[in-house]
């Protein structure tokens, strides 16, 4: 179901001619205007160039992309300036700031083969922020197109010129930088998907096929074994769809782990909002409901490629919430995995009840903490926007989390989980009700699934955080640096660096 092309990274020191089609350059937005960035030209051309830039109409803007004829020291037909956006004289660029310029600049030089990017490198990080960049950048999808005529074919070759080439080996940064990459487009790729060809059962097919190849093993519950072991949440949002539900666990488990992490996620393929249907409008972003149960997936797929040396589960909660007589009802009571009672008072407020029973039976593994992550409420983007994901929790997690995403260059923000909430879940007839305070619904939201978290084997909760992405998950507008439209596959850089990082600090 998931055919991304990868594309192929290298890196070259010295010597330009004949590597490429284009090569890019950096340019800034500095204080006075915009600024040619650290290069390759020979001083003579670099000069001429700088002074040209206001004349071109060349602003330095991040996504400007301006292309030129290639100068004779290139060997290419075009010499490509990127915008970087704004820059300060005496300060280098942050990873971020490369690793979208990389990926606008090979996400809009689509229809070309090879591509040199010769941004400033100067260290081994700045090498992977340009390669992570070019390689997301490099991304399409067009499955269900019957013909690809007029649409361009992305970039396959991206080669950075950094001279850290000179200095030793960086195939393993590569390595790393396209094994991430390719755990974000796939990711995308499956939020891509139409719901008429990704529901639960073939979202469990599509996990055991990208699986393939790794050192995991794939575990599927049909709707037979989740009505038999209890868990009510899934079954309870899945029943009203002629597409059974399913909980898939994916399980990478080295033998020299030295850390243990559980990761459940939301894998609603299609929302209606169950009998508390949605209005129309926009209802077809919903495919994207299913995004946090791609992220998880991929993450440890990714962990795996890398041979880290920790234990990471993903538990994928999947179903499709539809209407119909077999729905569940408003008022109606489920009994989740585990045996706690829930009174569904919106059955739009469905992602939690199946991430309940993912949180229940992650716990009973007694990880070292347990992760979700979900589109999970509208709130969400009224809070914190389109891009940036908000995060709750254990402070030791949602700490780590967030260090981890700024070293990812992933927009998350931590939000407190205040107490008083949690009086606005209380139930008539049952032990919690699956709704509560509109205000801060978000927090709410993650207040409700803290109530599922277990303890760990000396009687204490476990450290667990929530990762709400309901608005970075899917870009309804314009496509900008590495981000396409629609599917993001945000948040899975961020896991891969909180598990190196705890992994680091062990």
């Amino acid at each position: 179901m998931v055919k991304n092309t990868e594309i192929n990274l290298s890196t070259v020191s010295r010597g330009l001619k004949g590597t490429s089609d284009a090569v890019v350059i950096g340019v800034g937005q500095g204080t006075d205007g915009p600024v040619l960035l650290d290069n390759p030209l020979t001083a003579k051309s670099a000069e001429a160039l700088a002074d040209s830039l206001k004349p071109l109409g060349v602003t330095g803007a991040a996504d400007q992309l301006v292309r030129l004829p290639g100068l004779p020291e290139t060997g290419s037909g075009i010499l490509v300036l990127a915008g970087v956006g704004k820059v300060q004289a005496g300060q280098s660029l942050t990873g971020e700031a490369l690793r979208r310029a990389a990926g606008s600049a090979v996400r809009q030089l689509a229809g070309l083969a090879t591509v040199t990017l010769a941004f400033p490198t100067a260290s081994v990080e700045d090498v992977a922020a340009v390669a992570e960049g070019a390689a997301m950048g490099a991304y399409s999808f067009t499955e269900f197109r019957s013909s690809n005529d007029g649409l361009k074919d992305p970039v396959r070759n991206a080669v950075i010129f950094t001279e850290l080439a000179d200095g030793g080996d960086l195939g393993a940064v590569l390595k790393r930088a396209g094994l991430v990459a390719k755990a974000v487009n796939s990711t995308r790729s499956l939020v891509n998907t139409p719901p008429s060809h990704l529901y639960p059962e073939s979202f469990a097919e599509a996990a055991k096929d990208l699986a393939k190849g790794l050192p995991v093993k794939v575990t599927v519950w049909d709707e037979k074994r989740l009505e038999k072991e209890g868990f009510g949440g899934i079954m309870g949002v899945g029943k009203g769809s002629a597409r059974q539900p399913r909980l898939v666990k994916v399980e990478y488990s080295p033998a020299k782990a030295t850390r243990k992490i559980a990761l459940v996620g939301k894998g609603i393929t299609f929302d209606t909002g169950g009998i508390s249907i949605k209005p129309a409008l926009h209802m077809g972003d919903m495919k994207s409901d299913m995004a946090g149960a791609a992220v998880v997936l991929n993450t440890v797929l990714a962990l795996a490629g890398l041979g880290l040396p920790v234990k990471a589960t993903a538990w994928l909660c999947i179903a499709e919430n539809m209407p119909s007589g077999a729905a569940s009802r408003p008022a109606d009571v489920l009994t989740m995995f585990g045996g706690k009672t829930v009174e569904v008072l919106n059955t739009d407020a469905e992602g939690r009840l199946v991430m309940a029973d993912g949180i229940v039976a992650a716990s009973r593994e007694y990880p070292d903490a347990i992760i979700d992550v979900a589109t999970l409420t509208g709130a969400q983007l009224i809070a914190l926007g389109n891009r940036t994901a908000g995060v709750m929790g254990t402070e030791s997690v949602t700490g780590a989390l967030k260090a981890a995403a700024d070293r990812a260059g992933e927009l998350v923000w931590p939000m407190p989980l205040p107490e008083e909430l949690r009086p606005s879940l209380d139930s008539q007839v049952a032990d919690i009700a699956n709704i509560g305070e509109r205000h801060g619904g978000m927090m709410t939201a993650a207040v409700f699934l803290r109530e599922f978290v277990g303890k760990d084997k000396a009687g204490e909760q476990i450290p667990w955080a929530h990762i709400d992405i309901a608005g970075p998950s899917f870009n309804n507008g314009s496509p900008y640096g590495y981000t396409h439209k629609q599917g993001t596959g945000c948040t899975v850089r961020t896991l891969v660096a909180y598990v190196e990082d705890i992994l680091a600090a062990a």
